[in-house]
């Protein structure tokens, strides 16, 4: 397993559940219709687009060829390509929207050199395949479906490309997994600095931020001061019982967390979940409740299990 130290990471299984993919109750429309929609995608065009233009002003071709496996001389070259693709992302959508276009928010990424900018561009075009396949069956006109898909099979193959140059699992898993608006945003939330003035509020909210890191024999993982952070906010009673729930193509996954001082801590890994698996905390156990924005503690983690 390498956990992601861009965004965050966790992994569990002291009960472990396997459910298919229910449907979430914030897939319903949502308020502005298609045009809050198109501007939730436009929000994350902007944001592969700035990260990518970043990316290539501060790092030289050498840098990336670095670390681009066997992939080599090309690398630079595709990278560039990749951000052309953003960019048209970006006019696209913001002519499909006219005058309702939001304007470009700020950004900030915390990236240091050419590996760790790789490591965050892996993870954010897989999350961008994620959002376009998460929101795809709420577009109410139908003439905007094939523009999604057109889109996300674009995103998809930004994804494998660099996860191949990374070493990873091109395409590790039969089926990529959908995410919800909320829990989209809030991975899109922890780079944006600021809306521009008059941009109109989006009906998004981010959840609290998760920050894990492996345990001492590598199986499983902990929520740093996640249970303190829960407990002190309200969230939680201090004696409620929370999961972990996993997110990997079509299934979910859940699994109960133990407290450890100010943590909340999962022991081992479960089986199933491939390639960029996603984790919230929840207090839904998968039996009784199901999980969903209103009974998220925590979220939304990423990490990476071969």
């Amino acid at each position: 397993m390498r956990t992601s130290s861009i965004i965050l990471a966790a992994a569990s299984a002291t009960s472990v559940l396997s459910a298919p993919l229910e449907k979430r109750a914030n897939y319903d429309p949502l308020p502005g219709g298609d045009s809050t929609i198109l501007n939730y995608a436009l929000a994350l065009e902007y944001l592969e687009r700035a990260f990518y233009g970043e990316g290539l002003k501060n790092y030289t071709e050498a840098e990336f060829c670095e670390y681009a496996g066997e992939v080599g001389e090309k690398f630079y070259k595709n990278l560039r390509i990749i951000y052309e693709d953003e960019k048209t992302h970006v006019d696209y959508i913001q002519k499909a929207l006219g005058a309702s276009a939001i304007a470009e928010p700020s950004f900030s990424f915390p990236v240091t050199d050419a590996e760790s900018f790789l490591a965050l561009a892996s993870i954010l075009e897989g999350v961008g395949v994620s959002a376009y396949l998460g929101a795809a069956g709420v577009i109410a006109d139908k003439s905007y479906v094939p523009v999604a898909g057109s889109i996300l099979t674009v995103e998809a193959r930004h994804s494998s490309y660099i996860r191949a140059a990374l070493g990873q699992k091109p395409f590790p898993a039969p089926f990529d997994t959908p995410l919800n608006f909320n829990q989209v945003f809030s991975l899109a939330a922890q780079f944006i600095t600021g809306f521009a003035p008059g941009t109109p509020d989006l009906p998004f909210k981010a959840f609290p931020e998760l920050t894990a890191g492996p345990t001492r024999n590598s199986e499983g993982a902990v929520f740093e001061g996640a249970y303190k952070a829960a407990v002190d906010a309200k969230t939680v009673p201090a004696d409620a019982e929370v999961y972990a729930v996993f997110f990997s193509g079509l299934d979910i996954y859940y699994s109960e967390v133990v407290v450890s001082g100010e943590d909340y801590v999962v022991p081992e890994i479960p089986e199933g979940p491939k390639g960029q698996v996603y984790v919230v905390l929840s207090t839904a156990n998968g039996k009784d409740t199901k999980v969903s924005d209103e009974n998220t503690v925590a979220g939304v983690g990423i990490l990476e299990i071969d």
